[in-house]
């Protein structure tokens, strides 16, 4: 009812601390008494005076029991009354104070506050609780249910001196690669709700917007420069402006290859991308791939020790954490280590596969467009139309041959659905697509190379060339 007593004997007497707060008017209620874990005698305390038609915020610490006390509330918004306050449970002078419309932090204890806003709705807040185990900071509003922020490390790691600095990378927890799917045959027998997106979840905090000269292009290639993760360098283009620099993060692994690069905003601030601990995918879908479940995407990692790094300004940031395995999932490490040899084979094959797809696509648009004027042709030799028929026939072969050995390929996904060694057969699909694969796109390289520009000169030297048709009339300016 606006009384703060406190006792320092178990309760047997109290001591009525109420007229020691200045300038608090009286019958304000007390909304939150908080003591702190860190020190002996810190105590914080709020009150709210709406019942008084009162709504200015009062917030403030005692250091010594509560016999003196030191307003807190600078930097709060007047006509808003103060409903609760929380210390973290491992930072002292993180702060985090709910009132009528919505949740301010502060990182000095009180000195300043900061409005929290993202895209928490403005809402009365009643209650707070960071959890001491998953630093989540938890809301509780009135009338808009409960809010969670997952893992507010980069709120506890901020400072003034974090804050001057030109980029810092936050501690990254550890990631779990869950097994979402219920087991065979019960697909989806788990029930799941919306949760933090799965991977590693990566904060990192920019002083400045980025530049082209601060932000590297970064490179996806193994150590040595080839094998499974090796890339295209993502190079740079023409230049762009300052709006378009994203922040290259680059995943290493244990032995200190990339195993992923990904982008993140380039403005000023505290951002937060997710690491879905995959590899890139082997190729980007295009057309229909887009439209019938994408390209696939890259295998997952095993567990380890991995790294983030962050470049900027000539210096790299970085931070490690762990990658555990679905906990509920027991396979051996012999077991788990085939089934990732098994889906790196296939990651390896599949990037190759799908060229070969797309190039034995145009090769069967380019050989029906020569016969199409062969045809349109009066007096071609048949020598010519037979040949061009059996290219027809190979390239549809070849095309034929290709798929079977695609969709040996993509027995990938019935191995990442599984938790288990390959069977038996699904090796053989892989082996059998490797037997394929490499013969096929020797035979395509040769039509590439050889058979579809022989056809090109056999036309032409019959005078068969597509219409390149008429020439425009250049217009000429009235009066000029």
């Amino acid at each position: 009812d606006g009384n703060v007593q406190v006792t320092q004997d178990g309760g047997s007497t109290w001591t009525d601390l109420t007229a020691r707060i200045r300038n608090l008017p009286e019958r304000t209620y007390v909304s939150r008494i908080v003591p702190s874990r860190f020190v002996e005698g810190r105590v914080y305390v709020t009150f709210d005076g709406h019942r008084n038609d009162d709504y200015s915020p009062y917030a403030y610490v005692s250091e010594d029991y509560g016999q003196r006390w030191q307003a807190i509330a600078d930097g709060l918004p007047h006509g808003w009354s103060v409903n609760v306050i929380a210390e973290h449970p491992n930072n002292e002078n993180l702060l985090v104070l709910g009132n009528e419309v919505g949740v301010y932090f502060s990182i000095d204890r009180g000195d300043g506050w900061v409005h929290l806003k993202n895209n928490l709705p403005t809402v009365p807040v009643d209650d707070i609780v960071i959890h001491p185990r998953d630093n989540d900071l938890v809301v509780g509003t009135h009338g808009r249910s409960v809010w969670i922020m997952d893992d507010i490390t980069p709120l506890e790691q901020l400072t003034q001196e974090l804050l001057a600095s030109s980029a810092h990378v936050f501690p990254v927890q550890s990631a779990t690669m869950f097994s979402l799917a219920g087991g065979w045959p019960f697909w989806h027998a788990d029930y799941a709700a919306p949760n933090p997106p799965i991977g590693a979840i990566i904060r990192y905090y920019l002083k400045d917007k980025l530049t082209a000269q601060e932000a590297p292009v970064a490179e996806e290639t193994s150590s040595n420069g080839s094998g499974p993760n090796a890339q295209e360098p993502n190079r740079q283009g023409p230049s762009r402006s300052n709006d378009d620099i994203k922040a290259k993060l680059v995943i290493v692994d244990s032995d200190g290859e990339t195993v992923r690069a990904l982008e993140g905003s380039g403005d000023p601030g505290i951002h937060e991308i997710t690491w879905d601990l995959r590899l890139e995918p082997p190729y980007q879908a295009q057309g229909s791939q887009s439209r019938f479940g994408g390209a696939p995407r890259g295998p997952r990692v095993l567990p380890g020790t991995y790294s983030v790094q962050l470049q900027v300004n000539g210096q790299t940031y970085s931070e490690q954490f762990e990658v555990h395995g679905d906990p509920r999932i027991e396979i051996s490490d012999a077991d788990r280590r085939a089934r990732q040899d098994a889906l790196m084979s296939v990651y390896t094959l599949s990037k190759s596969i799908n060229q070969a797809s797309r190039t034995v696509n145009r090769l069967n648009g380019q050989v029906s467009d020569i016969q199409a004027l062969i045809k349109e042709h009066e007096g071609a030799p048949e020598s010519l139309t037979e040949q061009a028929q059996l290219l027809n026939e190979t390239v549809e072969e070849l095309r034929q041959e290709l798929s079977q050995a695609s969709r040996d390929a993509r027995v990938s996904g019935a191995i990442e659905g599984s938790t288990t060694r390959p069977t038996a057969d699904q090796l053989w699909q892989i082996d059998r697509a490797w037997e394929k694969a490499p013969g096929l796109i020797e035979q395509i390289n040769e039509i590439v190379n050889t058979s579809l520009p022989a056809l090109y000169r056999a036309c032409d030297e019959n005078g068969i060339r597509p219409d390149p048709g008429k020439p425009i009339e250049v217009p000429r300016k009235p009066g000029g």
